[in-house]
């Protein structure tokens, strides 16, 4: 049963190894969405609930980390939930975990049928973040998981439009204002849980269910994004970075040729991208903004820079090849990128498991680099230094109260 994860999220005590990620979860959750602070998204919910807020605003440069055995976001939904309603780091992990277990459960079918799963698993997950925030027991929260089901679901049609971020906070805030309908006393029958899991294609023959409640509070970790876009796009981003920039000026690439694996190709549905939202779910624009940018941060995803003559002349020279099967999770297999040049030369790079990995984490070096390029060289420290009673303040200062 669904609900069983409420009884393990009640009981959850966290280790060191857990608190480190919280932390990290922390400090890079909130320079993301602190790099969003001129974002319209900002002025565009500025009289919605906080939980909403911090959300989407976290979410819409898409620079936040992923999980990547369920494909979720875990870390806005449920920081943002935890914030909104005073908890801490346990109760952020015993939603993150839940979010986890839920979302892997769902599995590549749900995510490749065209579900945002970040939004199906995660509306229960901020039920969960809330409701222990605010002290339910596990009752408590199983009501609190059961009402948030009504916004459990999201589309991936919505990529490369402000409608993502936004439904990944309509499912966060819906998380939270179902704790607080349960723990005013609104009744809910924790069964619904179930019948919704098998009505967005989840199945008992899973075989991540029932999930596996030992070891980590979060399985496999977090990746941490090194440039805010889609996170099937690090990977060829990483590959083209390797290969030399050669006479882009006067057309000296006169091939582009991107080899990967269908699962990768998944959330990439913007081919001729016009907008910089769109820019960030674009295989195509992944290798141009790499090969012309060299390190793409927020100012190579925006409209002027999707539009720029040079990417629009590498768009143009660029093919990509899907290779069929490789595997039932978004990172499978490696992307191979082939530049043909106009001497005849080529130059080609493969990639695997981009920085920021699990199994290939991000240096010290770079996640201060991160957190500074997001947060500004005044706030940086701060954010580094920050706690989860302080995170909210910083929030609020920084995005106008919602």
């Amino acid at each position: 049963m669904i609900a069983d994860l409420a009884d393990w999220a009640a009981a959850f005590s966290p280790d060191d190894a857990d608190e480190e990620l919280a932390r990290r979860a922390l400090v890079d959750t909130v320079a993301v969405t602190l790099a969003a602070a001129g974002d319209p998204i900002v002025e565009l919910t500025a009289q919605l609930p906080e939980p909403l807020r911090w959300a989407a605003i976290g979410h819409v440069l898409d620079f936040d980390d992923v999980h990547l055995p369920s494909t979720t976001h875990i870390s806005v939904v449920c920081l943002s939930a935890t914030l909104a309603t005073g908890g801490g780091s346990r109760e952020y992990l015993a939603a993150a975990g839940v979010m986890a277990r839920l979302g892997t459960a769902l599995g590549w079918s749900h995510y490749r049928a065209g579900w945002h799963a970040t939004c199906t698993a995660g509306a229960p997950a901020a039920a969960v973040a809330a409701g222990l925030s605010l002290g339910l027991d596990a009752e408590g929260v199983k009501r609190a998981m059961a009402l948030a089901v009504p916004a459990a679901g999201g589309a991936q049609r919505a990529f490369g439009t402000s409608g993502k971020c936004l439904q990944v906070g309509f499912a966060t805030d819906a998380g939270v204002r179902a704790a607080l309908l349960a723990a005013a006393g609104a009744s809910a029958d924790p069964a619904v849980l179930d019948q919704w899991f098998d009505l967005v294609g989840g199945s008992g023959a899973s075989p991540a269910w029932p999930p596996d409640l030992s070891g980590p509070a979060v399985p496999g970790g977090l990746a941490v994004k090194l440039h805010p876009c889609c996170y099937a796009m690090q990977r060829p981003i990483g590959a083209a970075r390797t290969l030399l920039r050669d006479n882009l000026e006067t057309g000296g690439i006169s091939r582009i040729v991107i080899t990967t694996p269908e699962a990768a190709m998944q959330p990439l549905i913007h081919h001729d991208p016009r907008t910089g939202l769109e820019a960030k779910f674009s295989m195509e624009y992944a290798v141009a903004t790499a090969l012309l940018d060299l390190f793409p941060g927020p100012a190579h995803f925006t409209d002027g820079a999707a539009t720029r003559p040079l990417v629009r002349r590498l768009l143009e020279r660029t093919e990509v090849r899907v290779t069929p099967g490789g595997g039932e999770e978004l990172m499978a297999g490696e992307t191979r990128v082939v530049l043909e040049l106009s001497d005849g030369t080529r130059a080609e790079a493969a990639l695997d498991l981009p920085p920021g990995h699990p199994e290939r984490p991000a240096t010290v070096g770079e996640l201060a680099a991160k957190v500074t390029s997001c947060a500004g060289e005044d706030r940086a420290g701060e954010v580094v230094d920050l706690s989860w009673e302080t995170a909210p303040r910083l929030h609020r200062r920084a995005l106008g109260p919602g």
